[in-house]
């Protein structure tokens, strides 16, 4: 997945009615009622064993890390990441399903609840999102960055007219009236959520000693409210000597199947492990000479690679949104 996240490297963090009817016939849905009532316990009961059994999959593991090198103003910065970071998780939702309190209202089972909670919605991740929750429908292929009820014929018309409705952060709509489709931007879509976490950001850089993590900060504090995201990932490029690091916003296109155009908010909260990048800086070094090797025609290796790229090791001590989605994203 080039250098997006390894998503292929992720592991485990209820009838009445009343009708005038002869007697016989009313006999008749009484049974049909009771027949009904007891396939309905029948199928409860099995939804009831498949979500237990499904819940197996995930193991609750305690993960540590050592904050012992970090200075105060540092471990200061770890609350406001994570409350930045939190907001991603409900722009997600957002984007998964739609109103997560729908889904609260109907079922009532704590285990199933669980269960949706870690897949952010009633279709089993690791299953190819089948449906786990009685009456849910399949997952659109477009998840909630569109329309339900919209053809793949009627998106590439419309897009010649609205090239935004491509855009990596826009969400379709349709007009209720007119029925056309329109796009919305992630800053004012996500306005309540995206205004939060930047205000967490700029509070966050505030405390940073690393000049470089500092700038990203802030630089990413602004992309945020302005649908703007280039200039904060050179930044995040940029940093080097961060102790501690945030990958947070829209950035991977997974959860849209329909395209592939729609970017999924996410975070993660890293501390750096200093030992472990520090050996691994040789094999960023080595990337020029591996390429060399590559059993490929001279015409696609005509990119040199950057010996100044980096391949750090972090713990990651938050995650939300799109990388917590199912299992835990492990690469990025």
């Amino acid at each position: 997945h080039g250098i997006g996240n390894n998503h292929t490297n992720k592991q485990s963090p209820n009838l009445n009615w009343g009708w005038t009817v002869p007697s016989t016939i009313r006999i008749i849905l009484t049974s049909l009622s009771i027949i009904c009532l007891l396939t309905a316990n029948v199928i409860a009961q099995q939804n009831s064993r498949e979500t237990s059994k499904n819940l197996t999959k995930y193991v609750k593991v305690k993960l540590e890390t050592d904050l012992s090198h970090l200075s105060k103003n540092q471990k200061r910065m770890i609350p406001l990441l994570v409350e930045a970071a939190s907001e991603m998780d409900k722009a997600f939702w957002k984007q998964a399903y739609g109103d997560s309190a729908e889904l609260d209202r109907i079922i009532k089972s704590a285990a199933l609840k669980k269960h949706v909670q870690i897949n952010y919605g009633p279709w089993e991740r690791l299953q190819e999102n089948r449906p786990f929750v009685t009456g849910q429908p399949p997952k659109p292929l477009g998840a909630n960055f569109y329309p339900n009820d919209m053809s793949k014929a009627e998106f590439e018309t419309a897009v010649i007219a609205a090239p935004d409705l491509k855009n990596l952060y826009t969400m379709v709509r349709r007009n209720p009236n007119t029925k056309k489709l329109y796009s919305i931007p992630y800053s004012d879509y996500f306005q309540a959520e995206f205004k939060v976490a930047s205000a967490k950001l700029r509070e966050a850089a505030q405390l940073a000693e690393d000049d470089g993590f500092q700038a990203y900060l802030l630089s990413r504090s602004k992309a945020l409210l302005s649908d703007q995201y280039q200039s904060s990932d050179f930044a995040w490029m940029d940093m080097k000597s961060n102790e501690i690091d945030i990958v947070i916003g829209p950035i991977e296109t997974y959860e849209d199947q329909l395209y592939g155009y729609k970017a999924a908010c996410e975070s993660y909260v890293l501390i750096k492990d200093l030992s472990w990048s520090e050996r691994l800086t040789k094999y960023a070094a080595m990337l020029p000479e591996l390429q060399k090797g590559l059993p490929v025609a001279d015409k696609y290796k005509q990119e040199t690679p950057g010996t100044n790229s980096d391949l750090n090791a972090y713990d990651v001590i938050f995650y939300a949104g799109d990388c917590n989605s199912g299992s835990k994203t492990i690469a990025i």
